[in-house]
């Protein structure tokens, strides 16, 4: 029996759609049966989350939603290990795992399928990041290393990532669905608010965590929720929770984020220019070396790519 290996690479080019904002790692395929029958292959994509990291490390955006200089430390401190640690759980064993009844069609919650197949490969890997094997085996430092991953999530679920829509409009995209989702559930099924909750500070929003232990016991209880519903095929509890929990977006909050954001001056989504990769020729006009040119500029690449191709 083998085990499940995270496959690290680093990209040399992009294209098609991950041309020019590109995804961090990739899960293939996400068919069900394919994986049952012959398994899944997933890689990260380490120089891209590298970028990601150091270009939001002065950008001022964790010192403006962060809730207080602790929790801004942790995340200072974990952050990027434990969001590399989140993808990987995600893609490999995320979507590496589960079964559907044998009685279930593929399709059997169609438009929602989608969503709820990332929500089920999130909560696998915002419970599993917590567990104690994983400081065992190296791959946190410390059992409080988690704390910067589920804070980081739920800010981002219940207020950030509507920066990247148009004031009044839902949410459409499938992965900011599923973290609104989770993050949204979590806090109702928080119902005395002794574990997560939105708070208020000099009529400013942020994510306050009471208690991430407990937390983690929501993560779990989702977690159970999501795969009966996928391996059930429960149509309607899947169209229940994500119109519940996953699409609308509430106005003021919402304005209040994209105003906040606005004033840090950066954008919602980063992008990327491809090396122009120039070939050095020998004597009989042969290839013997690529030299790499990082001085392109991203409307000039565009320009030469449609001319060239």
């Amino acid at each position: 029996m083998r085990g499940v290996t995270a496959q690290v690479i680093c990209a040399a080019m992009l294209g098609g759609d991950e041309y020019p904002s590109t995804a961090i790692g990739i899960n293939l395929p996400n068919a069900d049966w394919i994986r049952a029958e012959y398994g899944s292959k997933s890689i990260t994509i380490s120089n891209i989350t590298d970028a990601y990291n150091k270009a939001s490390r002065h950008s001022g955006f964790m010192e403006e939603f962060v809730i207080d200089a602790p929790t801004l430390q942790l995340i200072r401190q974990y952050g990027d290990c434990c969001d590399d640690l989140h993808t990987d759980l995600h893609e490999c064993l995320g979507h590496g795992s589960g079964q559907m009844l044998p009685t279930t069609p593929s399709n059997a919650l169609k438009a929602y399928g989608n969503t709820i197949e990332e929500a089920r490969a999130d909560l696998f890997g915002l419970y599993y990041i917590a567990d104690e094997k994983l400081v065992e085996l190296g791959h946190t430092p410390n059992q409080e290393a988690y704390k910067s991953q589920y804070y980081t999530y739920m800010q981002n679920g219940l207020l950030t990532q509507c920066v990247r829509i148009k004031l009044g409009e839902d949410i459409e995209e499938d992965h900011m669905r599923n973290r609104a989702l989770i993050a949204n559930w979590a806090v109702a099924l928080d119902a005395n608010h002794e574990v997560v909750d939105i708070v208020e500070h000099g009529n400013k929003h942020f994510i306050a965590i009471k208690d991430y232990a407990k937390l983690r016991e929501i993560f779990a209880f989702q977690l159970k929720e999501i795969q009966r519903i996928k391996s059930e095929g429960d149509f309607e509890q899947a169209r229940w929770l994500v119109e519940k929990y996953a699409i609308h977006i509430d106005k003021a909050l919402h304005q209040e984020m994209l105003e906040r954001y606005q004033r840090l001056n950066i954008s919602p989504y980063k992008g990327f220019i491809n090396p122009w990769m120039k070939p050095v020729y020998g004597e009989t006009g042969q290839i013997v070396d690529i030299t790499i040119d990082y001085t392109e500029s991203y409307t000039h690449q565009m320009m030469r790519y449609s001319s060239e191709f």
